[in-house]
């Protein structure tokens, strides 16, 4: 119960930064376009690709409880949205900028406080005399506090690492190099990911080998994910920026996560 009172907490407090944020791009973008504040309404593809983004996170975290074998590789269930979840970043901070990423990063990670509390909520509901599925309900959404932790950090450390390396080094390039742009912040981020969640999550529960292998595991998986999605990715950012007619370049934004 401290647990679920923690999370409700902790989300009340996201939204609440989430609303400011949003309030505060409406009365700047009455102001001046110059400012560099987006607001969802001036674009027609920012929202959905906003909900595909939030969902692939709920949805991963979701499911990856679940450990399958493939090879000599074990990984999670969650792999399967791995390129859906790129795309959606990817796209994000490429055409928008880091600035409307940072919103949409902290406004997932509200949905997600959201999904665990009501998870807790319900497994401590009491169940009907007539319905014998608690400990299979239990099984699948429980979250212990260390699989929260570890996923919401990793969430936290990677997303903004791999935003800020398609940022920046879209201003170094000149815009140029998209592909590599995509890769090298996947083998960043998503490095940082693993070893991040692997480390508070599983720390003591499995054997350092074990740990190093599930690492590598899920990092090599992503980063193939990442390139053989390329071929769909980087038409559909092209023609994503002319849609929106929209390629932001962040030469002056400030890069830090916790600004409001």
């Amino acid at each position: 119960m401290i647990s679920v009172v923690k999370l409700t907490y902790s989300l009340s407090f996201v939204i609440k930064r989430s609303s400011f944020w949003i309030s505060q791009d409406r009365q700047m973008s009455q102001g001046s376009d110059s400012s560099g504040a987006l607001t969802i309404m001036r674009y027609k593809y920012l929202l959905p690709i906003t909900v595909v983004f939030a969902a692939s996170l709920l949805i991963c975290d979701t499911i990856g409880s679940k450990i399958f074998h493939v090879g000599s590789l074990n990984l999670t269930a969650g792999t399967i949205l791995f390129p859906l979840t790129f795309l959606a970043g990817d796209a994000l901070t490429e055409v928008y900028g880091y600035a409307v990423t940072r919103k949409v990063i902290w406004s997932s990670l509200a949905g997600l406080l959201l999904m665990i509390c009501t998870y807790e909520i319900a497994r401590l509901l009491p169940p009907a005399e007539f319905w014998h599925n608690q400990e299979a309900f239990d099984t699948v959404l429980s979250h212990v506090p260390r699989i929260v932790l570890g996923s919401v950090t990793a969430y936290l450390c990677g997303e903004f690492t791999n935003s800020f390396i398609v940022a920046k080094m879209k201003v170094l390039t000149n815009g140029k190099s998209m592909a590599a742009r995509f890769i090298l912040s996947t083998v960043v981020g998503q490095l940082i990911d693993s070893i991040v969640f692997v480390t508070i999550a599983l720390a003591g529960i499995y054997s350092l080998d074990a740990m190093i292998n599930i690492i590598l595991s899920i990092w090599i998986v992503k980063v193939a994910w990442e390139i053989l999605a390329l071929p769909i990715s980087l038409p559909f950012v092209r023609w994503l920026k002319q849609q929106e007619n929209e390629d932001y370049y962040d030469k002056s934004t400030d890069f830090n996560p916790f600004k409001v």
